[in-house]
């Protein structure tokens, strides 16, 4: 197989993975153009064509989908196997990807590893806020980072944070005005900040739980977004009731610019873990990353 064979072939993958050829040539660093171009001609050797495309997606085909079932493991492996090749050697390099909810990325990942990078100058890192359940096998991410209890029984997992309490929070003012609510069935007469999904599109329902009684409260109000960040200035604003990890509103329940309501009602979500595919620990690169970022012993 040539050398542009394989190009070809992992400009395919990254269409095929992204959905988009727009994604796909911002990820690949090449235009949305020549990535096209690069596709076709890839279909017109092999004679097939590998994807459907439409004015709003981009999906594989039938013989799409087995080229991405076969070959990205190939390529994966490959991959993999010239990175422990570079392990043996002095210079620890390679760039790692992670992906994480967006406060967890500015909060705990990045703090814990600005000090590596500047250890290892060839070492790279990739770091995509996102709160997608992500398939880090299938969109080549080295690194996942989420709560304990969303990781897959088939991953390594180690241990970041503490497990973290929720709050229901909310500005004075807004409870001065609209009262402080008791109970679940409270929330439905509140003006609540909503969290909209990437992964399904819905919105997302409060878990709530007291004692065995577990609830999903599915709330609503007037402002809905898809970061944390954004949820949290709009508590501050004023606009309404939001539900935040507490190391996002600690400081502002400290500061009295935001009062947690409900706290027996409110749960304690498994710590933070990032985990990794078992065949993904024979890097440096990857052990050097995790022993940064994991909960200090």
């Amino acid at each position: 197989m040539t050398r542009h064979a394989i190009s070809d072939l992992l400009a395919f993958l990254a269409v095929a993975q992204e959905r988009s050829f727009t994604r796909a040539a911002a990820k690949l660093g090449v235009s949305q153009s020549a990535l096209s171009h690069t596709v076709r001609a890839l279909e017109t050797r092999l004679g097939v064509r590998l994807l459907t495309r439409t004015t709003r997606s981009v999906s594989p085909t039938e013989a799409g989908e087995r080229l991405m079932a076969t070959v990205a493991p190939r390529l994966q492996e490959i991959e993999e196997e010239v990175q422990a090749v570079s392990d043996l050697g002095d210079k620890v390099g390679g760039t790692i990807r992670i992906t994480a909810i967006d406060h967890v990325v500015d909060s705990l990942i990045w703090p814990r590893l600005a000090p590596l990078l500047h250890a290892y100058p060839d070492l790279k890192v990739e770091l995509s806020s996102d709160y997608r359940m992500v398939d880090i096998v299938a969109e080549r991410f080295d690194i996942g980072v989420r709560w304990g209890d969303q990781v897959a029984r088939d991953m390594i997992a180690v241990r970041l944070a503490p497990d973290m309490p929720m709050h229901i929070v909310a500005s004075p003012d807004h409870v001065s005005r609209w009262g402080a609510p008791q109970e679940p069935a409270d929330l439905l007469q509140h003006n609540c900040i909503t969290l909209r999904l990437a992964s399904s599109g819905g919105v997302y329902a409060w878990e709530l739980c007291q004692g065995e009684r577990q609830i999903q409260a599915r709330v609503s109000g007037q402002a809905t977004f898809n970061g944390a960040y954004q949820m949290l200035n709009a508590a501050l604003a004023g606009v309404g009731l939001a539900f935040l990890p507490q190391d996002l509103v600690a400081e502002h329940l400290a500061s009295g610019r935001l009062v947690s309501l409900m706290r027996d009602w409110c749960p304690v979500f498994p710590g933070l873990h990032a985990y990794y595919p078992s065949r993904r620990q024979s890097s440096r690169a990857l052990r050097l990353v995790i022993e940064a970022i994991r909960l200090p012993s």
